[in-house]
C-alpha cells in the first residue's frame, strides 16, 4: 500500500500519561519506529510539541478517550493537523495490547489512510455544547428532585398528585409549604387553590389529610430549598445559552418552526451540528453521523440485525423528545408518518424514524438560509398512492364481512 501521509504520528492517550510513536528512517527503504511517554501537563504536551516538531510530523492522530483527549487536541491542533478517530476503527491487533504497540497501531494506520477524522466543531460551538449539556443534566436533576418531592408526599400520606395535575404549580408550593410550615388543616390548605382547581377542593382536603411527621417536613423543606437552586442555575444558563446562540438568531427561529422541535431543542440542534453542514455531503450523511439510520449488516444475501448505532446521545435524546411532541400534532406530516409506522413497527420505533426526518429536515433548513418549514400535510401519505390506499380499505371493510361497491364522488 502506498503510504498517505508519511510525516504523521499516533497517540495513545491516558488521564497521566502519553504515548507517542513516529517513523524514522534507519537505512535505505528501512524505517525504525520510535517511541515515547509524555505527561499530559501541560508542560509535558509543549515537550511533545517539541518533539514531533523535531521530527517533521504534520499530521497527529488520536482516538476519542473519554474528555482526555481535549487538553492534548488544545494544545497539538495549534500546530498540527490534529486527528479525533472514532475508537472503534482502531481495535488493537489481538495479543499484544501494551500502550507502546497502541501508539505504534495507531500510527501505521494513519500513515496508510485508514483512518477518518471525527468531526470536532470550532471553540466557539464546543462551548456552546458544554452549557447546553449542563443544562440538560440541571433540568434531569431538577425532575429527580421533583419525583423525590413526590415520593416524600406519598410516604406522608399526602395525595395530592392524584388531585394537581403539576406538583410544581403554584396552588401545589403553596400547599406544600403550608405541609413545612404545620400552622393550617385540611380544609385551611385547600383553599389555597387557585384559578380552576378551586373546583377540586373538596377532593384537595381529602388529599391533604395524611400523617405528617417532623422528618417529613424537613425533608420537604430540604427538596424545595434544592429545587429552587436549580431554577436559578437553569435561569443562569437560559440566559447564557441565549447569549451564545444570538448570532444565529434566524437558524433558531426556522428550525422552531419544525413540527415538535422547540426553542430549547433548537439550542441544542445548534450546539450539536453546528451552523453549517459543510462537512456531510448530504442529509442522509448527517442522518447517520447523528445515528439515527437503520444499521447495514448483510451477509450471504440475508439482511441482519438492522439495529442503529448507539452514539451523539445528546443529539438523539433531543430529537427522539422532539418525535414524540410531533406525535401529538394534529394534522401534521410527522403525527402521521409516526401512527403510520407505530401501527406496524411500535411506537418506539416510529419516535425514531420521525427523528430520523426531523434531522433530514434540519439539514436543509441549515445548508440554505433562505429555506422555511413547510409541513407536507397529514394526508400526504393517503395522496401519495391513492390507489394502493383503496385497495387496502377495501379488504378491510372484505373482511369484516361487507361486499364493498366504489363509486366516484362528485366534485
Amino acid at each position: 500500500m502506498d503510504l498517505m501521509y508519511p510525516t504523521s504520528s499516533g497517540l495513545d492517550v491516558h488521564q497521566k500519561f502519553i504515548v507517542a510513536c513516529v517513523y524514522v528512517e534507519e537505512k535505505a527503504g528501512h524505517e525504525k519506529a520510535i517511541r515515547k511517554r509524555f505527561t499530559t501537563m501541560t508542560e509535558g504536551l509543549q515537550e511533545l510539541v517539541e518533539w514531533l516538531l523535531e521530527h517533521k510530523i504534520t499530521h497527529v492522530t488520536m482516538e476519542s478517550t473519554g474528555v482526555y483527549w481535549k487538553p492534548v487536541y488544545n494544545i497539538l491542533s495549534i500546530h498540527f493537523e490534529t486527528w479525533v478517530v472514532n475508537a472503534r476503527h482502531l481495535k488493537q491487533v489481538p495479543g499484544r495490547k501494551t500502550d507502546e504497540t497502541d501508539a505504534m497501531w495507531i500510527t501505521k494506520l494513519m500513515r496508510y489512510g485508514l483512518l477518518t477524522p471525527s468531526f470536532i466543531p470550532p471553540e466557539e460551538q464546543r462551548d456552546l455544547r458544554d452549557v447546553t449539556r449542563y443544562r440538560t443534566r440541571v433540568q434531569q436533576e431538577k425532575s429527580s428532585a421533583v419525583n423525590r418531592l413526590q415520593k416524600i408526599l406519598e410516604d406522608s400520606n399526602i395525595k395530592l398528585k392524584s388531585v394537581v395535575s403539576d406538583i410544581q404549580g403554584v396552588s401545589a408550593r403553596a400547599m406544600v409549604e403550608a405541609l413545612i410550615a404545620d400552622d393550617r388543616g385540611p380544609v385551611a390548605m385547600a383553599e389555597l387553590a387557585k384559578g380552576t382547581l378551586r373546583k377540586k377542593i373538596p377532593d384537595l382536603v381529602k388529599a391533604l389529610t395524611g400523617h405528617v411527621r417532623p422528618h417529613h417536613r424537613f425533608m420537604l423543606e430540604e427538596i424545595l430549598l434544592h429545587i429552587d437552586e436549580l431554577n436559578r442555575r437553569l435561569d443562569s444558563l437560559n440566559t447564557k445559552i441565549t447569549e451564545l446562540v444570538a448570532p444565529h438568531a434566524d437558524l433558531i427561529e426556522r428550525l422552531d418552526e419544525i413540527t415538535g422541535v422547540g426553542i430549547r431543542t433548537a439550542e441544542i440542534i445548534l450546539a450539536e451540528i453546528g451552523p453549517s453542514v459543510d462537512n456531510w455531503p448530504s442529509d442522509r450523511h448527517l442522518a447517520s453521523w447523528a445515528c439515527l439510520c437503520p444499521g447495514n449488516n448483510e451477509s450471504g444475501g440475508k439482511r441482519r440485525s438492522g439495529q442503529r448505532r448507539h452514539g451523539q446521545t445528546w443529539l438523539v435524546s433531543a430529537l427522539v423528545e422532539a418525535a414524540w411532541a410531533a406525535s401529538r400534532a394534529k394534522d401534521t406530516y410527522l403525527c402521521a408518518q409516526f401512527h403510520r409506522i407505530r401501527a406496524r413497527r411500535g411506537a418506539k420505533r416510529a419516535a425514531i424514524a420521525v427523528a430520523h426526518s426531523i434531522v433530514r429536515i434540519v439539514y436543509h433548513l441549515i445548508a440554505d438560509p433562505e429555506a422555511r418549514f413547510a409541513d407536507l400535510g397529514s394526508d400526504y401519505f393517503l395522496n401519495k398512492n391513492k390507489g394502493q390506499e383503496q385497495r387496502r380499505a377495501v379488504k378491510t371493510l372484505e373482511a369484516l364481512g361487507f361486499q364493498v361497491a366504489l363509486s366516484q364522488t362528485q366534485a
